[in-house]
């Protein structure tokens, strides 16, 4: 064997070798974006019931009504009571609405929790705006403290115009409660 073949199968070696790195950092990268690419793609597309995040009223109110269910639920282990204050409200296509939801920490310790919320069914994600709500933002809750949270919402005006939605008359708007990383640091530092 020659030095100059054992160079080129050397570098065809090195070749594969940065290509298979390569591959692999890529690989990692998009594990890392995953997460907000999806995000992403879930708030523009409305999917998985995913709703939208509006700053400003719809500016159009229709005569078509629905009616909006609220569902509340916590993960296990969660010390905390959540229920909606209402059960349900029918309103307008394009009407403002507020409704109410309470929890109440049952543990004998401070809780941080967070919510996050989905709409029934999904298809409607895209058109359910919602103006103020109480999801992705921590909350701490004192040993027997109990919050009511509100929630501004609107169904978008064009939900009308879809006609794969003719046949909804019910959304339902689900909020889960969750520990929230301070509450498991929280907890950590307590069992050690």
């Amino acid at each position: 064997m020659n030095i100059a073949s054992w160079f080129n199968g050397l570098e065809r070696n090195a070749r594969v070798v940065v290509i298979c790195a390569s591959v692999v950092a890529g690989m990692v990268g998009m594990a890392y974006a995953a997460v907000p690419i999806y995000d992403l793609f879930c708030r523009v597309t409305g999917y998985g019931g995913t709703t939208q995040v509006a700053q400003y009223d719809a500016g159009q109110i229709i005569d078509r009504e629905v009616t909006v269910r609220f569902d509340a639920s916590r993960a296990r282990g969660v010390p905390v009571d959540f229920e909606p204050l209402q059960r349900s409200m029918r309103v307008r296509v394009g009407e403002t609405a507020l409704a109410f939801y309470r929890v109440t920490n049952t543990a004998p310790e401070p809780v941080t929790v967070v919510a996050s919320y989905n709409v029934a069914p999904f298809k409607t994600g895209i058109y359910f705006a919602k103006l103020e709500c109480f999801c992705f933002t921590d909350q701490t809750l004192q040993p027997g403290e109990t919050m009511d949270m509100p929630v501004i919402f609107f169904v978008d005006p064009q939900m009308d115009e879809d006609r794969q939605l003719n046949d909804v008359q019910t959304i339902t708007l689900s909020y889960t409660f969750w520990l929230s990383s301070d509450s498991r640091a929280w907890e950590a530092a307590e069992a050690s």
